[in-house]
């Protein structure tokens, strides 16, 4: 509970008579929460390399092993490439299911708002957890629709989560990638299942606690959370969770007027600087711009090469990662597990790291506005440093993974989590501030579905590594590491927009005198 000036009580977020939002109880609340949620529940299948480890010792797909006679010395051994086989291709199946719904989730979520789109997401959490508290070595294939709910549910509690960066304007950016740095790290819950397992306690146990955290879930949606969503910028007069009683008297209501006056001209303003990203298609000067012009303009098509490569660099290598260190580690499955532990310690670091990418892209909000600069233009170009250096990240972490040397995995562990950090919270605030918010969900929906299409390759690669290269993924690393140059495209298309468009304004100014 906490108090106006005016003495009005406020809880949970809401207005005052003077039309004020009283949030300075509720804003760090939900902050906290939100973050909480993201660290331990949204990312955790990411956290892949070490349930398998667990799941490998369950007994999970071990139907599918045989025995075989070694052709040197005519001794049986167990050949087990085919239960090797289906654990990256359970966790291939879950990014691509995970990213082929993301455009109808990012439709609902626009469209009908946050509750909507959270029970969703808590419906296939609970779904998922279920599925994986039932499982057993006679049951494996339960691990398929197990982790396709689990990623998806996850990535859309983190997307409601994300917007919560709307209610601090100075440090958006920064906010953002706090939760996306807590995303990455709550892949620490499958190493802390992990290290229970080590110690008795049994995997259905494990994912019955989670399935009952689903509760949580459902208080922080009707209790703490918008039914619609956070707009930026955010209205004097913004209000969510649940509502108390408010009276408003005449002076309040001519206040309320001047604010709504107030927000269409700042909505006004920022529509007609959306109109200025160039489209292939032009919309209306002073009109929002369309769904179909943001789609089709060379800034978002660029942004969606640049998501979809990083995309596939990440997902080849966590579904490798477990085959990678077997083979490195000539079968010995202590040392295996001494690697598997030490990426998932690092992962942990994510939290840590994600941050440095948010002040890099908020650095230029603590100085004033150039003459005619708009605030779209200065976040614009404030954002191509971190698009830069996502893009370095991706290539290193690529040639780390690519050599085939066990301790030099050490390095790409922390390459991987640092590139994944800076990954997915420049990517959601770039598109919050390049693009009107209205579409914000419809086009991270949209990147995400169309990276599916390219996720598909995985299921080819992944039987040529196996099948044709013996398992040895040398060349087919050497593929990515090349394709991953690509990447650098994005961030100087932007830098040359940033500057076509200070020309411009340079040239209207000159005009103007």
């Amino acid at each position: 509970m906490s108090y106006c000036s005016q003495q009005c009580p406020c809880f949970l977020g809401n207005l005052c008579d003077s039309g004020y939002c009283c949030q300075s109880f509720t804003t760090p609340l939900l902050t906290w929460l939100s973050y909480s949620e993201s660290l331990f529940f949204t990312g955790i299948v990411f956290g892949w390399a070490s349930l398998v480890f667990v799941l490998k010792v369950d007994g999970y797909f071990a139907g599918f092993c045989s025995n075989t006679t070694r052709e040197e010395d005519n001794a049986l051994y167990i050949d087990c490439i085919s239960q090797d086989e289906h654990f990256p291709r359970v966790m291939s199946v879950a990014s691509i299911a995970n990213t082929i719904i993301r455009l109808p989730i990012g439709y609902v979520f626009d469209r009908c708002g946050t509750t909507a789109t959270r029970l969703i997401a808590v419906s296939l959490f609970t779904t998922g957890t279920l599925f994986m508290s039932l499982s057993d070595a006679e049951t494996s294939l339960l691990l398929y629709p197990a982790l396709s709910c689990l990623i998806t549910a996850g990535t859309i509690l983190h997307i409601t989560n994300a917007q919560v960066g709307n209610l601090f304007d100075s440090y958006r950016s920064t906010i953002i990638t706090i939760y996306n740095g807590a995303y990455d790290s709550s892949a620490a819950v499958f190493l802390i299942i992990k290290l229970l397992h080590e110690r008795g306690v049994s995997l259905q146990s494990c994912f019955l606690f989670l399935t009952s955290c689903s509760i949580i879930h459902l208080l922080r949606t009707f209790f703490l959370m918008p039914r619609g969503h956070i707009p930026y910028p955010l209205p004097e007069t913004f209000t969510y969770g649940v509502s108390c009683p408010i009276r408003r008297r005449g002076r309040g209501e001519e206040t309320d007027k001047k604010v709504d006056v107030k927000n269409r001209r700042a909505d006004a303003e920022t529509s007609a600087l959306n109109v200025l990203n160039k489209p292939l298609y032009e919309p209306k000067q002073g009109e929002e711009a369309s769904f179909q012009s943001c789609v089709l303009s060379w800034l978002f098509l660029w942004h969606l090469m640049w998501v979809v490569i990083i995309l596939f660099c990440q997902f080849i290598f966590l579904s490798n990662v477990n085959s990678m260190l077997t083979r490195l580690a000539n079968n010995d499955q202590t040392l295996v597990s001494q690697y598997t532990n030490a990426f998932a310690f690092t992962q942990l670091c994510s939290v840590l790291l994600a941050p440095m990418n948010g002040l890099i892209m908020d650095r230029h909000k603590h100085r004033p506005l150039a003459p005619g600069e708009t605030k779209r233009e200065a976040d614009l170009h404030s954002s191509s440093l971190a698009l830069f250096l996502t893009s370095l990240q991706c290539f290193l972490f690529c040639v780390c993974f690519t050599c085939p040397v066990l301790r030099l995995q050490y390095l790409t562990f922390v390459l991987q989590v640092v590139n994944s950090s800076f990954f997915y919270g420049g990517h959601q605030a770039f598109v919050s501030f390049a693009f009107p918010m209205s579409h914000f969900g419809k086009l991270t929906g949209m990147v995400m579905s169309l990276s599916a299409l390219v996720l598909l390759l995985q299921f080819p690669i992944l039987h040529l590594i196996q099948h044709q290269l013996q398992g040895d993924p040398l060349y087919v690393n050497v593929g990515v590491t090349l394709v991953s140059l690509l990447t650098f495209i994005h961030p100087l298309h932007v830098n040359l927009y940033c500057r076509k468009l200070a020309k411009q304004r340079k040239t209207e100014q000159e005009v103007n005198e």
